[in-house]
């Protein structure tokens, strides 16, 4: 008698390019039924409330559908492409390659590890606060990609699980998002449109970061406590194993339990890289304009004959950086770890292209989650949709007003994940409606933030969410999961918290 073999189906999660595609092929449906539209934008490219008008309709076919994603790596007139994220990301995967290359990072781990054990929660306080402050302060966003491979085995070596892991780096970075204080890319744009300095309102969303940031360290704090004494608790658990051997085969190699001097000045001159990256991303001259060192600094090299020279005439100062900048701060960085880590030329270029493949599939995938707003905006429904929202709001109550703006916002944010994007395609409107409904500008900064912040936590179409969940080895599927009760709770605050400065 033979025994037959039943096959169990289990309901398994769409990779995130899977649905991202299904997102854009949705886009595209939308594209038929809403119409087309546009508004009229004054001399600074702002949206000019009351002018919405019906255009020619441009429905997205087949071949918009599958160009989409390469539009949106590429970029067109319509939408900026990801081209430049995606470049600095293959980059980073390179320079990490060449570290690994020298064993600085597997012991340097296994240093950080001993030196936590027994301070994990400091540990994890530590870089909350660290990553939320970035957030808050210039969008730190997509560069935490980097240190997800990095903090990943620190956190599953002291008994914790990538979920911790994606939490303590990009979670942080929202909740600092949420409650930008000086972040140029929305304080700053977002105030300039609408005409109000960035630093109003400061004090106010200085009191919302303590409140999020301190919300998001009890929530991180009590899932890993729990995992830590139970890890059957931990929501991967299920991929416990394959995450052990994908994080940490190298680090739980046998070694002498010291790192050498070559390997301590390839750590001094990774941790000095991420440093200058920091320094270079931070807007100083926005902070406060008194604030010129850099640019001084910058201008003295450039002008001084020889040294210029040599340099190059056409190097940024610290604080203007973007994704270029700081993409040949990893590429040069590498080569100098080739030097000091006395790597072989052949051997260096093995571990960077190795390092590159490694992440290959987050750089692609940031393009694909571009494609959706390529599609939106090709097929002319974003304003269509800004449209609806500047109907339904105007008119209502301070309270109602606000808390409906910000669902507004939110739901926007899941189609533009952009911030600065958001910014400019609904400010020029949302700006003169809260005029409209006596409501201060600031406030409505303060829930577009709020909204922006929320949505890049758990929308798919973010690709620097998508990029660090992959890295993480965290579906989708158990992310919402875990953040299901975390989201509710900061839209629970920052729809109170928008009603107060309402009623001040």
């Amino acid at each position: 008698m033979t025994n037959k073999k039943t096959k169990r189906f289990h309901l398994r999660m769409p990779t995130a390019f899977t649905i991202l595609f299904w997102l854009i092929v949705l886009m595209a449906i939308l594209t038929w039924i809403i119409p087309a539209g546009a508004y009229q934008t004054n001399s600074a490219g702002q949206l000019t409330t009351g002018t919405y008008h019906i255009v020619k309709s441009h429905p997205q076919g087949i071949w918009d559908i599958f160009m989409a994603p390469i539009t949106g790596m590429i970029g067109n007139q319509h939408t900026a492409g990801a081209i430049d994220i995606s470049l600095f990301i293959l980059v980073i995967g390179g320079f990490l390659g060449v570290v690994k290359q020298t064993g600085a990072l597997d012991d340097g781990i296994k240093v950080i590890v001993e030196k936590s054990r027994g301070h994990e929660k400091r540990l994890i306080v530590i870089l909350i606060l660290l990553f939320a402050l970035g957030g808050s302060t210039y969008g730190m966003g997509e560069e935490t990609l980097a240190f997800v491979p990095l903090i990943t085995p620190v956190m599953i070596s002291v008994g914790y699980d990538p979920v911790v892991s994606a939490a303590v780096i990009m979670l942080s970075t929202r909740v600092g998002d949420l409650a930008s204080t000086v972040n140029p890319f929305t304080t700053g744009l977002a105030s300039g449109i609408i005409g109000i300095s960035p630093g109003r309102g400061l004090f106010s969303r200085l009191i919302l970061w303590a409140i999020v940031t301190g919300i998001e360290i009890w929530y991180v704090l009590h899932y890993a406590n729990k995992i830590k004494q139970d890890p059957t608790k931990s929501l991967v658990y299920d991929l416990r194993e394959e995450n052990q051997q994908r994080f940490m085969a190298s680090a739980s190699a046998e070694t002498s339990g010291a790192i050498s001097k070559v390997q301590w000045r390839v750590l001094f001159i990774f941790a000095l890289t991420f440093g200058i990256m920091i320094l270079g991303l931070v807007p100083w001259t926005s902070i406060n304009s008194h604030w010129t060192l850099f640019e001084w600094l910058n201008r003295t090299i450039i002008a001084t004959p020889v040294l210029g020279t040599i340099v190059g005439h056409k190097m940024v100062a610290l604080g203007s950086w973007y994704f270029n900048e700081i993409t040949l701060l990893f590429f040069f960085m590498s080569v100098v770890v080739m030097f000091v880590g006395h790597i072989h030329e052949n051997d260096f270029i093995d571990a960077f292209m190795k390092g590159m493949q490694e992440l290959l599939s987050v750089a692609i995938i940031v393009g694909v989650a571009r494609g959706i707003q390529v599609v939106m905006n090709d097929g002319k429904i974003t304003a269509t949709l800004l449209h609806y929202g500047e109907n339904s709001l105007t008119g209502m109550p301070k309270g109602p007003f606000i808390i409906c703006a910000f669902i507004f916002f939110v739901l926007l944010a899941f189609l533009i994940p952009s911030t600065s994007g958001l910014a400019a395609a609904t400010m020029g409107v949302m700006g003169s409606l809260a005029h409209f409904a006596h409501i201060d500008g600031s406030i409505m900064v303060s829930a577009y933030q709020s909204a922006a912040g929320l949505v890049t936590a758990i929308t798919p179409t973010a690709g620097m969410l998508v990029g660090a969940l992959t890295l993480a080895n965290v579906s989708f599927s158990v992310w919402w999961r875990w953040t299901a009760k975390l989201i509710a709770i900061l839209f629970i605050v920052s729809c109170s918290f928008l009603v107060i400065l309402t009623l001040i």
